[in-house]
């Protein structure tokens, strides 16, 4: 793989892993089969959500989210693991059931220092495409204490994706209504990579020269957020 062949020459040269001592988590958004069985949205609510939607596909490649995420978080696993960090992942394979709820737990357990879940956007208007994150609100009793940290993660992070993939900026966005980010006690941001309801950028999507831009972007991101926290 180039993009990590050409991290793994500059961590030689600089005789620096600037991520060692880290723990990351990647969560490849989705599964093969989703899981429409309901869980609380946060610990103690009684407002309940879908454990696992299905998630997108690719009106152009027919390419499932799913796919498309643990192909990044894949990739992004070999990246942050050249760069000295200790990586884990929610899933290496399709076939699992794992929910919002439990993706969460998992960090928590792990007391990982970060965790990047990858999502590809959809919308009905197929003109619409471009990368955004979402962080935990500060305004929320469940993720006030992670927002911070969050927040300049999903800040440095877009601004590494922009500069390698030239996409069209779409913001960062506090969201409070996702139950990922309501029972975690770690920070944790969700890039929604691109809009795979767009036929251009869907194609992008599933073009290996375009994801190592991706994860390149990411990889730089977060080790400025590690650098600048």
């Amino acid at each position: 793989m180039i993009v990590h062949e050409t991290l793994t020459n500059m961590a030689a040269a600089n005789s620096i892993m600037p991520l060692a001592g880290k723990k990351i988590l990647i969560d490849a958004g989705h599964q093969g089969k989703g899981n429409l069985e309901k869980e609380p949205i946060a610990p103690g609510s009684t407002v309940m959500k879908t454990k696992v939607t299905y998630g997108t596909t690719g009106v152009a490649t027919g390419i499932p989210e799913y796919v498309f995420t643990l192909e990044m978080g894949l990739k992004l696993k070999e990246s942050f693991a050249a760069m000295g960090a200790e990586v884990f992942m929610i899933r290496e394979d399709h076939d699992v059931n794992i929910s919002n709820k439990e993706r969460a737990l998992i960090g928590n357990d792990l007391n990982v220092d970060l965790v990047i879940k990858i999502h590809a956007d959809g919308a009905a208007d197929e003109k619409i495409r471009g990368i955004s994150i979402l962080y935990p609100s500060q305004h929320n009793k469940h993720t006030e204490k992670i927002a911070g940290k969050s927040r300049l993660a999903a800040t440095y992070i877009l601004d590494g994706l922009i500069a390698n993939t030239q996409a069209e900026n779409r913001g960062i966005k506090a969201r409070a209504d996702i139950t990922g980010f309501n029972w975690s006690v770690v920070p944790v941001v969700l890039i929604e990579c691109g809009y795979m309801s767009n036929p251009q950028e869907d194609d992008l999507l599933s073009d290996p020269t375009y994801q190592a831009r991706l994860v390149k972007g990411i990889l730089k991101g977060t080790i400025e957020y590690f650098t600048n926290q």
